[in-house]
């Protein structure tokens, strides 16, 4: 006779023991526990907690009288303002999927993205009507089309909808009775990778998801309701890493900032008194290199997350002498931004400053709500040693992984394959159970039959006091089939010759890792940071 489990009989699910998780909740929280507080500041603008919950629910209740509802997409085009977070909880409110577009794409870009999500609505800031009245005549779908005039916008632009964002969400109820998912596993949002080569794939996320990593950050960034956000990474980035719908959790404040520049940054934090800030490489080294008349003292120690490209050593430890704290993190936008962070242990406190910046410049362990991360031999599927040497595929598994591909089954097979997130980043694993990325599959180096991490040459030549920025990718060779070339980008008013570079890198690298090939230009980058190096591949190779 087969033994019933007491723990399973009569111990079923019910509405009084379980609710879907959703991030939505969190903001009905704030503003019934904390209404007055501020929740937003643009500009002269501030809007309190229940402010802010009453202007998303204006949100859904204007979308929903216009029909939009479960499975519709919405799409939103703007910089780092108001509308946008309203959008993260007045979106899923209705039942449908937020899609927030990249400001830097082109038409053909965002026309594709468009007919790829069935968008349904399209909010858009008045600063791209330009780009967007292109894409609409080049897109299938014909949505309703909303126009942000954000007042801090001076430049010019035209209004190409029905209404302007501020009179459509006057017209919906700040009661609306909004549900939450019926199922957490349903769509709250979709993101476009950013397509290097090809179409884009729309990145899918769950309302499950969403929740943790909200939680996530606020776990590992240690927020509190006196934390103050500056929005430098663009919200729409992976929903902003997530943080839209975090600062919620408990009640801290969101600082928009329409245009990501030195000065900005740097009077926004000593105006708000800013905490936390997020950023790829380049925003670090935007400060860095800042003026000295757009410098300001900083109000205390500074949280600065950074992911996108591995960031340089040596740039963290510049970072960190100006009293920034770095914690670097790693994801990718199919896992809802970062989800492994450089977690510090205080025995690391004693070390030498050169010494420091390079442990904070790993990729880390996985972060308190993600349940797997491993560096595994893609073809056998098994970890490779712990030694710091042994190079494999950067593998996730759990909850902050998104759904898959929208309309692209095969390609989430593939990424999903044996049971682990392919991330296509190849790294190794320290004794300590720390990752360090050492490339992109596609962008290692075999020269002469050597593997070469064109991030170690990058390393090198960032230690460079003339060097701001720089970029390493392969160029075709007929006898060592490739070698090493670096792009590199010097600060203002410096200069150096190939030589030069060739002779540092020699003192600093193994013989066969020195680039063979040093090209002086600006470096191409996506919206988020990223060195576009397919492009300097394609450089590469006709030089």
């Amino acid at each position: 006779m087969t033994r019933q489990n007491p723990y399973e009989t009569d111990l079923d699910k019910n509405a009084a023991n379980y609710v879907p998780l959703s991030p939505i909740g969190f903001l009905e929280r704030a503003a019934a526990i904390y209404p007055r507080r501020t929740a937003i500041i643009h500009g002269d603008l501030t809007i309190s907690y229940a402010e802010a919950y009453a202007r998303a629910r204006r949100l859904a209740s204007a979308l929903a009288a216009r029909g939009i509802g479960l499975g519709d997409t919405v799409s939103v085009m703007a910089p780092n303002i108001p509308p946008v977070l309203d959008a993260h909880f007045g979106v899923p409110m209705t039942g449908a999927v937020l899609n927030t577009l990249n400001i830097r794409l082109d038409a053909a870009n965002i026309a594709f993205t468009l007919d790829h999500a069935e968008t349904k609505v399209l909010i858009t800031d008045r600063e791209f009507s330009h780009v967007i009245k292109q894409a609409l005549a080049m897109a299938s779908v014909k949505p309703i089309v909303i126009d942000i005039d954000d007042p801090l916008y001076t430049g010019k632009g035209e209004r190409l909808g029905e209404i302007e964002y501020d009179d459509f969400i006057a017209g919906g109820d700040p009661d609306f009775a909004w549900e939450g998912p019926a199922d957490e596993w349903q769509a709250i949002s979709l993101n476009y990778t950013s397509g290097t080569t090809g179409n884009p794939k729309g990145v899918v996320y769950h309302h499950r998801g969403a929740y943790l990593n909200a939680v996530d950050n606020i776990v590992s960034a240690g927020m509190t309701g006196s934390s103050v956000y500056l929005w430098t990474l663009p919200m729409f980035h992976c929903n902003g890493w997530c943080f839209t719908w975090s600062l919620a959790v408990v009640g801290g404040t969101h600082v928009c900032l329409r245009r990501v520049e030195a000065g900005a940054i740097f009077s926004s934090i000593e105006k708000y008194k800013v905490t936390h800030l997020c950023g790829a490489p380049i925003v670090m080294g935007m400060l860095i290199n800042a003026s000295a008349e757009a410098k300001r003292p900083l109000p205390g120690k500074v949280e600065l997350f950074t992911a996108a490209a591995p960031p340089p050593a040596a740039v963290i430890a510049a970072m960190e002498a100006s009293g920034f704290k770095i914690t670097h993190l790693y994801g990718l936008t199919e896992t809802y931004g970062p989800s492994t962070l450089c977690a510090w242990n205080e025995e690391w406190d004693a070390l030498p400053a050169d010494e420091q910046a390079a442990l904070k410049a790993r990729q880390g362990v996985k972060s308190p709500l993600l349940a797997g991360l491993e560096v595994m031999d893609p073809v056998s599927m098994t970890p490779v040693p712990r030694d710091g040497l042994s190079m494999g595929e950067v593998m996730f598994r759990g909850n902050l992984v998104m759904k898959g591909y929208l309309k692209n089954k095969a390609a989430s097979d593939e990424a999903f394959a044996g049971g682990w997130f392919h991330s296509g980043d190849l790294g190794v694993m320290h004794p300590d159970g720390y990752i360090q990325l050492r490339d992109r599959s596609k962008d290692i180096i075999i020269s002469g039959g050597e593997n070469i991490s064109t991030i170690e040459v990058e390393d090198v030549l960032y230690k460079h006091p003339k060097i701001l920025e720089a970029a390493v990718v392969a160029r075709p060779d007929e006898k060592w089939g490739e070698t090493p070339c670096a792009f590199i980008f010097l600060k203002a008013g410096e200069t150096m010759t190939e030589e030069e570079v060739i002779a540092f890198c020699k003192a600093n690298l193994a013989g066969y890792k020195v680039p063979r090939t040093i090209v002086f230009e600006e470096l191409p980058k996506t919206s988020t940071g990223k060195v576009q190096k397919f492009i300097l591949r394609d450089r590469a190779k006709s030089l």
